[in-house]
């Protein structure tokens, strides 16, 4: 065989033997960044139809489209208590379902007494089985029920292991999160169905998107919310009622987030600022994080592959 003394040569008779593959390949090449110019025009479409337009727009009052009153469950929590007041703006009256009404009640007087709406607080035992529902079907009784907000509760201030967490905390906060969330649904559905309007907002948090180490119950609980919400969309959407899966990331001085007393930003809205943006969605898109920025987060974390999530969170947490 003869020696090839000149690269020039050798690289145009390969290129001249493999020149079918190289238009293939490009072919292909192309389509896949034609597809990923198509999904990026789609999701900047949606940032703007989701969490500008609506905000641009002016639209009917939320008590026209939905009803005069609104049931919040979790109200415990910053972001539900700072939805709470953005409804109060709007004139919906507020029926607070809890199982603690120490800080309920104060909330709820300066509630009332700031934007001049009425406000109820129904204090309820869970533990009771089916007794608890009563308190709640009196206070339902006779009111325009138009919206319904479930808030997922933390009540764990770090990450924990499952098999470190007591069962009697475990218990307690699969009741709360599951079990309280579904039946209070359940009490206020029938309501709505029969008036063919209302809203049902079920606000869960981002961890629902990847798993978390120590935040295991949480990232379980955050999930169920967020398909109960996305089953109930479509089961009853054609009934006029509109449910909402609210996916936050950090919030401060919330406890949605496995972090500790994170500070106000662009990215970590406080409470107040969050609900207003969130707000903005309702009746725009059934599953959303409800903050623009958030959804700027949600698209990157998409992008990453969940490996190499589990790899930089394991990472994380051996370097603190």
């Amino acid at each position: 065989m003869a020696a090839v003394d000149s690269f020039p040569f050798l690289y145009r008779e390969i290129s001249r033997s493999c020149s079918s593959y190289f238009e293939t390949l490009a072919l292909v090449g192309a389509l896949y960044a034609a597809r990923k110019a198509v999904i990026l025009l789609n999701d900047c479409c949606t940032l703007v139809r989701v969490h500008f337009l609506p905000r641009m727009i002016p639209s009917r009052k939320l008590t026209q489209r939905y009803g005069d009153w609104a049931v919040i469950y979790g109200a415990s929590e910053p972001v539900a208590s700072a939805y709470a007041e953005e409804l109060t703006r709007h004139g919906i009256n507020i029926i607070f379902i809890t199982q603690d009404d120490t800080v309920i009640r104060d909330a709820a007087a300066s509630l009332s007494q700031t934007y001049g709406v009425e406000t109820l607080v129904v204090l309820t035992d869970f533990s009771l089985g089916r007794a608890a529902s009563k308190p709640i079907k009196d206070a339902l009784r006779g009111k325009d029920i138009g919206f319904l907000v479930n808030c997922v509760q933390d009540t764990t201030a770090f990450p924990r292991s499952l098999i470190d967490t007591p069962e009697h905390d475990l218990l307690d906060q699969v009741n709360k999160n599951i079990v309280v969330a579904t039946l209070v649904t359940r009490l206020v559905l029938p309501g709505m169905v029969e008036r063919c309007r209302g809203a049902v907002v079920n606000i869960s948090s981002g961890a629902c998107c990847r798993p978390l180490r120590g935040r295991v119950a949480l990232t379980a609980f955050t999930g169920y919310l967020d398909h109960f919400s996305r089953a109930l969309h479509l089961e009853y959407r054609d009934k006029g009622i509109f449910v909402q899966s609210l996916i936050p990331f950090q919030i401060a001085s919330g406890r949605l987030q496995p972090s500790s007393s994170p500070k106000d930003g662009w990215f970590v809205p406080r409470p107040e600022v969050y609900a207003r943006h969130a707000i903005s969605t309702l009746g725009v898109s059934n599953r959303t994080t409800g903050y623009w920025p958030h959804t700027l987060q949600y698209g990157l974390m998409r992008c990453i592959p969940e490996w190499i999530w589990i790899l930089g969170s394991r990472m994380l947490i051996s370097a603190s």
